[in-house]
Formats: C-alpha cells, sequence, structure tokens
C-alpha cells in the first residue's frame, strides 16, 4: 500500500463522508457547499449555490467567505478525494461540522442535483486582473462586477484623462467618454491619454485607441458631442457612474442637475493651478444624506472670478492626482466598498503637499435635491471656463 493510499483511508476514517443528496439537503436548511476545484473544473458546472474557492487558496479566505465556523460545511471536488484534504484543513482552522462528499460532483451530476454554470473570468482577464482577485475586498466576484459596470467620463482631457486610464486598466467593462474638442499640443502637458502623433485628432478617438492598447477588454463608447440639456438624460442613461472632469461651470451644473434626476452618483473633480478638489455629490446615496454640488455652490461665480484654464495656468501633474483620486471613488462604489466622499470634500494642496477633509452638508432648501422639491429644469450657463 502506498503512503498516500494510507493517508487517503486515514481521512476516510476520521472525516465524516456524506452523499451529494445529503449534502444538497443541508445546504437548503443553512449548510454551505464548498467547491474546491480549479477553475478550468467548474466552467461547465458546479453544485447550485455552492461557495468556488480553490483548493490551493482554501486556508487562506475560507474564513472571509465564511465567517461562521459553527455552520455546516460540505467540501467537494470531482470524486471525493481532494475534498478529504480540504475539509482536514478546514477542521484544524476551527470549523466545526465539516464533512466531504462521497463521490465528488461527478456523483453531484449522476443523480441529477442542481447545477449552475457559475459566471468566471476568462484566461485573459484571471491572469491581468490577478492582484485585483487576491484582495478579498474584491476577489473574482468584485472583479466581474467591475467587467460588467459602466463609466460616463464627461471630459477626456487632464482629469478623464488619468481616471480613464485606471479605470481601464481596473476592469471597468464600458467607459463612455464625451468631450467634442481636439488635440492640442498644450494639452499634452498634462492630459496623459494623448500623444504629439495624435495633435488635431479627436479627444474621444485619442482616448479610445490610448485605453485599447492598455486594456483590449473594455469597450469604448465615444460620444463626441458637447453635453446640452437636450443630450445629457440620454446620454447619461444606462451608465453607474458619473465622473466629472470639466472645468467649465456649464458642464459641471448640468452634469449635477441630471446626475440629481437620475439618481446617479457625481463623482466630481476641479483644479486650479497648484490646489484640487474631490467629493462624490450623490444626494440618493442610500447609507447616508449627502448634498448635491448646488448645496455647495448653488450659482456659478461671475465670468471674471472664472478665469479659463489657459488664463489661470495648471500644474501638469495636479490633474494626476485628483484624477486618479476620482477613479479610486468610482471603483470603491461600483464595488460596494468602504466609505464613498459623499459629504465629504477632499481639498489638496501640492505647494504643501497636504490633504485637507471638508465636511458638507445637504441644503435643506435645495431646489434641486431637497426632500418633495420637483424637478425645475436645466439651466444654460455661458462665459465660463472653456475646457
Amino acid at each position: 500500500m502506498t503512503g498516500r493510499q494510507r493517508r487517503l483511508d486515514e481521512l476516510r476514517e476520521t472525516i465524516p463522508q456524506i452523499t451529494p443528496r445529503e449534502a444538497h439537503a443541508s445546504a437548503q436548511d443553512g449548510g454551505v457547499v464548498v467547491d474546491v476545484r480549479e477553475h478550468d473544473e467548474v466552467r461547465q458546472g458546479m453544485p447550485d449555490g455552492a461557495v468556488h474557492l480553490v483548493r490551493g487558496f482554501l486556508e487562506l479566505r475560507v474564513e472571509e467567505a465564511i465567517p461562521d465556523k459553527s455552520k455546516p460545511v460540505h467540501l467537494i471536488c470531482a470524486t471525493g478525494v481532494r475534498s478529504l484534504f480540504a475539509a482536514e484543513s478546514l477542521r484544524a482552522l476551527g470549523y466545526h461540522h465539516v464533512s466531504s462528499v462521497a463521490g465528488g460532483f461527478d456523483r453531484w451530476k449522476q443523480e441529477q442535483l442542481p447545477v449552475s454554470t457559475p459566471h468566471l473570468l476568462g484566461d485573459d482577464a484571471r491572469e491581468r486582473f490577478a492582484r485585483h482577485v487576491s484582495i478579498p475586498e474584491v476577489g473574482e466576484e468584485g472583479q466581474l462586477r467591475l467587467l460588467d459596470s459602466k463609466v460616463l467620463l464627461v471630459g477626456a482631457g487632464g482629469l478623464g484623462s488619468p481616471a480613464a486610464l485606471y479605470l481601464a486598466a481596473a476592469g471597468v467593462g464600458t467607459l463612455g467618454i464625451v468631450d467634442d474638442d481636439v488635440v492640442d499640443r498644450s494639452n499634452l502637458q498634462r492630459q496623459i491619454l494623448h500623444g504629439d502623433s495624435r495633435v488635431g485628432t479627436a479627444k474621444v478617438q485619442s482616448a479610445a485607441r490610448t485605453l485599447h492598447d492598455l486594456n483590449p477588454l473594455v469597450q469604448v463608447e465615444q460620444h463626441g458631442v458637447r453635453l446640452d440639456r437636450n443630450n445629457v438624460e440620454w446620454m447619461f442613461d444606462g451608465y453607474d457612474v458619473v465622473v466629472d472632469g470639466t472645468d467649465n461651470f456649464a458642464t459641471r451644473y448640468l452634469v449635477n442637475d441630471a446626475c440629481v434626476k437620475l439618481g446617479l452618483p457625481n463623482v466630481h473633480g476641479s483644479i486650479f493651478r497648484f490646489e484640487g478638489q474631490v467629493s462624490v455629490f450623490w444626494p440618493s446615496y442610500e447609507k447616508r444624506r449627502g448634498p448635491c454640488y448646488r448645496c455647495v455652490f448653488p450659482e456659478p461665480p461671475p465670468a471674471a472670478l472664472a478665469p479659463s484654464c489657459a488664463e489661470a495656468g495648471v500644474l501638469g501633474v495636479l490633474p494626476g492626482v485628483i484624477g486618479t483620486l476620482e477613479a479610486v471613488e468610482a471603483i470603491k462604489i461600483l464595488l460596494g466598498i468602504g466609505d464613498p466622499l459623499v459629504g465629504r470634500m477632499l481639498h489638496y494642496d501640492a505647494l504643501q503637499q497636504r490633504f485637507t477633509e471638508l465636511r458638507l452638508e445637504p441644503d435643506p432648501d435645495c431646489a434641486y435635491c431637497a426632500d418633495g422639491v420637483e424637478f425645475p429644469g436645466y439651466v444654460d450657463y455661458d462665459g465660463f471656463c472653456s475646457r
């Protein structure tokens, strides 16, 4: 008898074994079936309702997946061998009611028990997003959620560039980009989506080329038009998050008003010379009531007090900081993790290398987001900072 066979015999004597039908009945009554097969094995199906934890990472991830160690846990593999070793490991971690499913998934199918086909990452995506999948707060489920998500970036300039690059790299499945401008050489000091060879090219086309080169899996929806009151609602339709990368007040208020009406999170960023700020304006956020942009800035300032970026200037690296923070907020919202900047504004001073957090309260009399108010319509503002 080989050492392997002796070890299996020992495990069969110490680890309870149950039939697939018994495991299925337990799962209906609060137990958990854990499939420890490899990713390529479960692509064609796994026990319906089972938790998938690859054997090689079982000990590292099971406590996040099943924090209650008093629950009955039933390990299943292909034929009932690997599940014995897995059950022994869970016992060592303190799980009290652990068993192995005899005959494994092969017998589960023979007994015609419910099977589901899991939504899994492909080989390319699994390799590309391996560092995300290894984070418990993201994992494969979170990465799949990102791949199914849609984010609209308003502007493909200084703020939109880093936000778009990191959202594409993170695996957001669909990125919409709204911008009617073309690449100018003066943009290249800060707008890293574009290059010198693309001067004169539409920004949405240039952005799509860069993003597809970074991540061929991303779908880029190009909206080479100027956002206005007539197209804003259908433009926003279907997206999960809007990232505001504009630097003109007319579009900023339009984005806010449409997001309020449609209940969308508005990830806001703005920059001026050496300073920037980031917030999430989302009055309908379910965890707490936050302000909209108009609660904080009810009306745009006079044109004389709102110089354009060309007039005021901006440190080229500054939008990289702010746009990246916008991408972080968008990803947190899509994954439903962390604490988004709802009711908070993060101010950044590059010269002092200092972040300051400001608390923002909703205006109870806001004409756009106060409880019970009817949407008053869109307002056209002209004569402010050009893109």
